[in-house]
């Protein structure tokens, strides 16, 4: 008898709601911050801005996820989980709002923390929220959904850049609406929500990075990957001539990619394993940076961007799934919160070296340094498989 099979209808619904609940906050909050990568680097690019400056900018983001981990687990027991994540969906969107009110780069640098500040908590809980009411059995096609969904959410970001522009307040209005939305959500589904998990030893973030330095690291990886396609794929682009349209329909579908392939990536990794399924996406994502460069001006793009946008998140959905196997208690509130402060230095990291490597080399220098730390992430992978 499985763990839901041995609950209650009553129950199960009740878990069912709750996990729509927390799937559903998180993708409207990733429709908002989807939209803000894409949108602030046009702008940005618009103005002249130099690739390593737009790149800087857009690290700022995820260092508001860095400094924000540890206070996570304190502020959440203190406040409550459901009024702590409704305040941070206000304080996102009144700093997303202040961020369309100016139009110059380093007004934008704080603003940008902040917004990552207050975008970070609700990553946190949610994933902490939904891998402790997951049946373990199911544990991978329920992250492989939560992942897909999530990331159609930041897929529709850039899309509606093609509706709304990126031009004045409408995209802002746009994004600030998302991050509104967010909080009634999470105020509709409170009687449902899991009570964070308080067993265990206590263990603090930076602990946690002795515990799994290699899942750590997947995650830097998968950040980084992410937050420098997200930020300077615009520049590259715009560099072999696309237009802005183009290049923000091509971050869609490696956005979609991401959706339709995680749930497929969740199954793969019950049928195979979580640590075999990573190490397949970090190879497919190796052969997606190489083959860029040949491709970017034929049709066969379309396809490597979907598939691309895939494997580059499966590598953090397989993470969570890890994540999950692994630990409970305190020790998961510490590891989704080890997640996050990972998150942001790839991202952190990441933009900002592929900025000046683009600088350095050219424009080609984006693939280039991509396909250089998923080497690495590759070879880490390896002599894991080798040991065990």
């Amino acid at each position: 008898m499985t763990a839901e099979s041995a609950t209650s209808p009553r129950e199960t619904r009740s878990r069912r709601a709750a996990m729509a609940g927390i799937i559903a906050t998180v993708t409207v909050f990733a429709v908002a911050q989807g939209l803000t990568y894409p949108l602030l680097s046009f702008i940005l690019e618009r103005q002249g801005t130099t690739p390593g400056l737009i790149g800087l900018s857009a690290a700022m983001t995820p260092l508001g996820f860095i400094v924000s981990a540890p206070f996570i687990p304190a502020l959440a027991r203190r406040m409550g989980t459901a009024r702590f994540t409704v305040l941070c969906s206000i304080l996102a969107a009144t700093t997303l709002a202040a961020i369309g009110g100016t139009q110059d780069v380093w007004t934008w640098m704080p603003l940008r923390f902040l917004l990552g500040f207050f975008a970070n908590p609700l990553y946190v809980i949610s994933e902490t929220w939904l891998i402790s009411i997951t049946p373990a059995q199911r544990r991978g096609r329920i992250m492989g959904l939560y992942s897909s969904i999530v990331s159609g959410g930041f897929a529709i970001g850039p899309l509606s850049l093609g509706l709304v522009g990126t031009q004045g307040w409408p995209p802002f209005i746009f994004g600030i609406a998302a991050f509104l939305l967010c909080g009634l959500i999470v105020l509709a589904v409170v009687p449902r929500l899991p009570k964070m998990p308080h067993e265990g030893e206590a263990t603090s973030v930076g602990r946690f990075f002795a515990l799994a330095p290699l899942l750590l690291f997947a995650v830097f990886a998968a950040a980084a990957f992410e937050q420098t396609l997200l930020s300077l794929f615009a520049v590259y682009g715009a560099a072999l001539g696309s237009a802005e349209e183009h290049i923000a329909s091509l971050i869609a579908c490696f956005i979609a990619g991401n959706a339709v392939l995680q749930i497929l990536l969740g199954r793969l990794a019950e049928r195979f394993g979580s640590k075999h399924t990573m190490l397949f996406c970090a190879l497919a994502y190796l052969v997606c940076c190489l083959l860029l460069p040949l491709i970017f001006h034929s049709w066969l793009i379309w396809p490597l961007v979907f598939v691309w946008g895939g494997v580059s998140f499966g590598i953090y959905t397989m993470a969570l799934i890890q994540l999950g196997e692994d630990f409970t208690g305190q020790a998961l509130i510490a590891g989704n919160a080890a997640f996050a402060l990972v998150w942001g230095i790839g991202g952190i990291v990441g933009s900002p070296a592929a900025g000046l490597a683009m600088q350095l080399i050219g424009h080609q220098g984006l693939p280039f340094s991509l396909a250089f730390l998923c080497f690495i992430l590759t070879l880490f992978l390896v002599a894991q498989r080798r040991r065990a």
